[in-house]
Order: structure tokens, then sequence, then C-alpha cells
């Protein structure tokens, strides 16, 4: 396998370089690569696996939820542009904080806001309980996704071009000529990502009992009558559009370093709003407002009713399985990610390709996905794994491992590779290298990456749901199984503790990335 970095490396370096990528590569390939395989198999096995094709409902139903999935995502776009370029480069007062409240409830299960609404409407939740609110509910909750891409798209923006327009242009004519068009691949990603995620979505859908292609592909893997070859057959459009989007995706990034998903160290001051500050203030801190409001509601309906006195026996072990579990499949995903992100930087194309697969598994709606992985691991000699906390890890590194290899090889392109270079030229090995150089430059990054597939694994529900051995559900699971039956205050607390245990590990990334900023 060549090398990349620039420089000669020895024989020994090269070839620890290449089994750390095989070994990296084999766990990918055997979590996210192996379930999708399997699943073609049995629809290949299966010959009326094509059969829910045949009926015009399965059309519609695809067809509208395709309509509720762009129209999430047109509501997502609208919400988050704005706010994304306030929250980047604005005076807006308070926009950090308002931006953090705006953006925490991304980092939930959307069925915890989904449910928040309707404790906070009260008699008038009806009307959430069809396709105006499920798009309502999704939009909002994934608007932050949106806000957030472009913010940092906006902060990573040449200064010297602002500087240059601000000589001669109001605000917004920067926002909408400099600002909006350099950020455009943050956009685009931030819109592919809403209406991927809104489209994959089960969890709300089945709460606000909305007929949704997520559901129906999911009752087809996680109710009585288990129909792999089905779910793979509904879901096979869906895999060609991910594929299309890779296509597309490489085709855009064509010779771009992964850098440009960085930040640049700018000090440039904000963007001066004049007159209009504190209106857009007050619409900042109105659509932070409402992010924050279904949690109050959860809050106050817990209260009312004594759910938090007994929450903890509720909850059960699902909270520490969860975190324990999630704790695990993060390291993975980072040790994984250093070894893969790491190569994709500087160029290599195996590493490439490996990361196009688990960026695919991102893509793939989750119950598929899942699906996948009882069909690989559920068989008498695999038992180790199926029946204990590896098949919930291995479950959570096939669907977030794509956060561990960009965050990396994003903090690695912005490495200056000059110092590889003469590690190598001083008879440095690979592992020496990644261990002496590279991990300790990109430690912020690194542990950036962790506690974002923390926070992910820990709000997983569709992925997990299917094959958690018994005893072992996360809370996400422990949650949703009570919202039909379950005492409300109950349910309410239990939503409240999941978003006390997110906070927590935000907070803790605060501290840490705040401890050891340069």
């Amino acid at each position: 396998m060549a090398a990349h970095v620039g420089g000669p490396l020895s024989f020994i370096s090269r070839n620890q370089r290449a089994l750390a990528l095989v070994l990296s590569g084999g766990v990918l390939v055997l979590a996210a690569f192996a379930p999708l395989v399997t699943l073609l198999g049995e629809l290949i096995r299966d010959a009326g696996a094509l059969e829910p094709w045949a009926a015009a409902q399965s059309w519609r139903l695809f067809g509208s939820s395709l309509l509720l999935a762009a129209a999430v995502m047109i509501v997502a776009m609208l919400l988050g542009v704005p706010l994304g370029v306030l929250f980047g480069r604005s005076d807006v007062i308070g926009r950090r904080s308002a931006w953090l409240v705006h953006a925490f409830p991304m980092f939930l299960p959307p069925f915890i806001p989904a449910l928040g609404w309707f404790h906070l409407l009260g008699a008038r939740a009806a009307w959430l309980f069809n396709a105006g609110g499920l798009v309502f509910v999704l939009g909002l909750t994934l608007s932050p996704i949106v806000s957030s891409l472009v913010a940092l798209g906006v902060m990573n923006v040449d200064p010297s071009l602002e500087e240059v327009a601000r000589t001669s242009a109001r605000p917004f004519r920067v926002a909408t000529r400099i600002l909006l068009p350099c950020a455009a691949h943050s956009i685009a990603l931030a819109g592919i990502v809403v209406f991927a995620l809104a489209f994959s979505e089960v969890g709300v859908p089945m709460f606000l009992r909305v007929d949704a292609f997520s559901a129906a592909v999911f009752a087809r893997v996680g109710g009585v009558s288990y129909a792999p070859g089905e779910a793979f057959a509904l879901a096979f459009p869906v895999l060609l559009a991910a594929l299309a989007l890779l296509a597309a995706e490489r085709s855009k990034l064509a010779g771009r370093s992964y850098a440009a998903f960085g930040l640049r160290s700018s000090t440039l001051r904000p963007l001066e709003l004049g007159t209009w500050r504190w209106p857009l203030t007050i619409g900042c801190w109105i659509v932070a407002a409402l992010s924050a409001a279904p949690l109050s509601a959860l809050g106050a309906r817990a209260a009312s009713a004594g759910g938090f006195a007994v929450v903890l026996a509720w909850a059960g072990r699902a909270p520490l399985n969860g975190v324990l579990a999630a704790t695990a499949a993060a390291s993975v995903i980072v040790a994984t990610g250093l070894i893969v992100g790491h190569a994709a930087a500087r160029g290599d194309r195996a590493a490439k390709w490996l990361d196009a697969l688990v960026t695919l598994a991102f893509l793939t709606p989750a119950c598929v996905l899942g699906a996948g992985l009882v069909s690989v691991w559920n068989r008498p000699s695999t038992q180790f794994v199926y029946s204990t906390f590896a098949i919930i890890v291995l479950g959570f590194v096939a669907r977030y491992a794509v956060l561990g290899v960009r965050v990396v090889a994003s903090v690695v392109a912005q490495m200056p590779v000059e110092l590889e270079r003469a590690a190598a030229m001083s008879g440095a090995g690979y592992f020496r290298t990644l261990g002496r150089i590279v991990a300790p430059l990109g430690a912020r990054g690194i542990a950036l990456a962790w506690f974002v597939a923390l926070v992910f694994c820990l709000r997983d529900f569709e992925t997990v749901a299917l094959f958690y051995p018994p005893g072992l559900e996360p809370l996400t699971v422990r949650i949703f199984t009570l919202e039909a039956n379950g005492p409300e205050a109950v349910v309410a607390a239990l939503a409240l503790l999941h978003t006390a245990l997110t906070a927590s590990v935000l907070a803790l990334a605060g501290f840490w990335l705040r401890r050891t900023r340069a």
C-alpha cells in the first residue's frame, strides 16, 4: 500500500501502516458491510421478497414519505440557514448561548421532543397526530443540524473576502453574497443529512400515528412476521439514493482536502446588524425557546404526578446499559477512525473506500442495518456476540463509524504533514508517529470525535431496538416501549433522565475542550 505522507517510509513502517489499516478496515467491514451483503443474500433467496412493490399502497407510502421528508428538510432549512449565519457571524446578543439551547435537542432521540410537545399542548395536541404535526416536530428538532453546519461553514469563510465586502456592503449583502455562497457545501450537506434522517425516522411517526415508509420497513423486521428480505427489498430504493448521494459527494469533493470541514482560527469581528440587532436577537431566542419548550413540559408533567420519585426504579439498569455500550462503541469508533481517518486525509485510496462504506451505512435506514446485523450474528456459533453487550456495541459502530472517520480526517488534514515526514526520515515507525505526533497534536479533535460518537450512540433507538439482548436494553428503548402503556409522569421523568445524561456528556465535552484549548 503506497504511502501518502509525502516522504519515504521504511519497509517496517509501511507494513505497520498496512496492518493497522487492514485490522481497522476489517472491523468496519464486519460491522457495516457484512449486514448489507447478508440482507442482499436474503433478498436473492426469498422469491417473494419483491411482492410488496407489486401493491400500489407501497408506492403511495414511499411517495408520501419522500414528500414528508422533503417538507421536513424545507422547514429545517428555512429555520436553520438564517439562524446559522446569525449564530456563526453576527453580533446577536447571547448568540452562543442561544445556539447551545437551540442545538441541544438534536442530540436527543426525536421522539422525546415529540412526547414533550404532546404534554405541552395538552387538549390541543390532536393536531400533532397527522402529517403536519410530524413535519413540525421533526423540522424543529432537526433544524439545529442545519444551523450548526451553516454556522461552522460561515465561520470557515476566508476572512479576507468578508473584510473586503464589508467596506462597501451592508451585513445582509455580505451574508447573501459572500458567506452563504462560500458555505454552500455545508448547506447542501445539511440538507442531505436532514432528509436522510427524516426519511428513516421511526420513533416519531409511530408515536404520532402517521403512516411512514420507515415504519413499514421496521414492521418487516421488528414485528411478529420477521421478513428481512422484504425489508431490504422495500429499502432498496433508499440504498440507491444513498449511493447516488455518495457519488455526488465524491464528485463534489474531488481533489479537495478534508480540511475544508475545519474551522479557521480567525478573530474577525462579528457582522454588525445595526437597527436589526434587537429584532433578530429576539427572533433567535424565540426559536431557542421553542426548542426548549417540550423539555420544560416534560419536567412539569413528571413533577405533577411524582414521576421523579420513582424514575430510578422504572429505569432499572437501562441507563447503565446505554452508557456502557455507548462508551465502548465510541472508543472503538475513535480507534478505527484514527487509523482510517488519518489514512483518508493523507490520500490513501483504500481508506477512502472505507470512508464511503461507513457513510453508506449511516445513510442506510437504521432498521435495515439492524436487520442485517440480526441476520449475520443470530446463529448458534455466534451467540457469544449476539446475546451480550457486544452486539449493541457492534450495531453502534456500524451506524456511527462515519463520525470517527470524518472528524479525525478533518483534524489530521489540518496538521502540517512535514512533521510526519520528519519522523519518517528519522526512522520512526507508523505506530510511533501516530502515537507521538498525530494523536497529541489532534488530541482535542480526537476527543471531540469520541464525545460526538458517545452522544449519538446514547440517542440511538432504531438500530438497537431490533436486537438488544434481554435485560440489556438501553434507556431509549425503555422509554419508547413505555410510551404507549406506561404512566405518563414516569415516561416523562425517564425522558428527562436521558436528557440529563446527554447534557452531562456535553458539559463534560465542553469542559475538556476548554481545558485543553491552546
